[in-house]
């Protein structure tokens, strides 16, 4: 798909970061688009902001939102066919919609993990199933699922997040290579995004265990977090969609991306050794840290 102009593509997490980005880029290719979101006032942010952007390119498009939560199956395949019925056809979904969890695996709890598989991956199964039929039926298509760095290597506290992007991975590897054998016309890219200067951080869940862990409060762990985040949504969507024209299996976002894994690749054992170094530094500053503080409140 060398070009965008006249296709139609569907996103999720289009209300804000990469989800919103993608659609401004799109919209000023004059890519017609199907957006999706649970936060309806930021969506509405970015329906007025990519038809600002179509119009600026001296394009004309057609621009939708619906309120969905991607967990929900039937709200996905119902959204799908939605974005038929309006827009004629669909060409690209976006799987982007994610949140991101920090808890130790013996502090998890399974409501937790449940919530960000069925977002993370459960989210990414029925966008790819829901799409793909309509995707085949057009004839020219691609399936873009958002993985994470996380999906390329481990680290202690993020067991859930891990465990749901190293799934999406695999998943759309899989998926490619059937839709090669196939050959109908549709193909899949994973995307493994570095640090994204997005409100990931700030919406994710934490537990008292990666504090125990760590020592780290929640709010000092989501600091930590974005300071990880050195690549704007901008540059990311951009990088995302020259990929998907050059028909990329997979493709790294971000700097940071790319050295990481050139780092699990070199070293795909002992990468977890410099990691755990990496930790205890950091568990016992944070420790160091929380220990000054307890014993400040006590003499006052």
């Amino acid at each position: 798909m060398k070009s965008f102009n006249a296709k139609v593509a569907a996103i999720t997490g289009a209300a804000s970061g990469m989800g919103r980005c993608l659609a401004v880029q799109l919209a000023q290719e004059g890519c017609n688009l199907s957006l999706s979101d649970v936060n309806t006032d930021e969506l509405q942010r970015t329906i007025e902001l990519a038809q600002a952007a179509a119009e600026k390119a001296g394009k004309h498009v057609l621009v939708t939102g619906t309120r969905l939560d991607v967990s929900n199956r039937e709200g996905v395949y119902a959204w799908a066919n939605k974005t038929v019925e309006e827009h004629g056809k669909v060409n690209l979904i976006f799987n982007n919609a994610g949140v991101a969890l920090g808890a130790t695996v013996e502090g998890i709890e399974y409501d937790d993990f449940d919530w960000i598989m069925n977002i993370n991956f459960w989210g990414v199964v029925y966008g790819t199933k829901a799409f793909l039929p309509h995707l085949k039926a057009a004839g020219e298509g691609h399936i873009i699922n958002v993985s994470s760095i996380f999906g390329l290597f481990s680290q202690p506290t993020q067991c859930a997040y891990n465990a749901s992007k190293f799934a999406v991975r695999g998943f759309t590897e899989s998926l490619r290579q059937e839709l090669d054998l196939l050959n109908c016309g549709v193909s899949a890219t994973s995307v493994h995004p570095g640090g994204i200067k997005t409100n990931i951080a700030r919406t994710a869940r934490y537990t008292n265990s990666v504090e125990a862990l760590l020592g780290q409060s929640e709010d000092e762990g989501k600091r930590t977090f974005e300071k990880m985040f050195i690549t704007t949504p901008e540059k990311a969507a951009k990088i995302i969609l020259t990929a998907v024209r050059q028909d990329k299996r997979r493709v790294l976002v971000g700097p940071d991306a790319i050295a990481i894994d050139l780092m699990v690749r070199s070293l795909p054992e002992t990468y977890q050794t410099v990691v755990v170094k990496q930790m205890q530094l950091m568990s016992k500053l944070g420790k160091k840290k929380i220990k000054t503080k307890n014993a400040a409140v006590k003499a006052a």
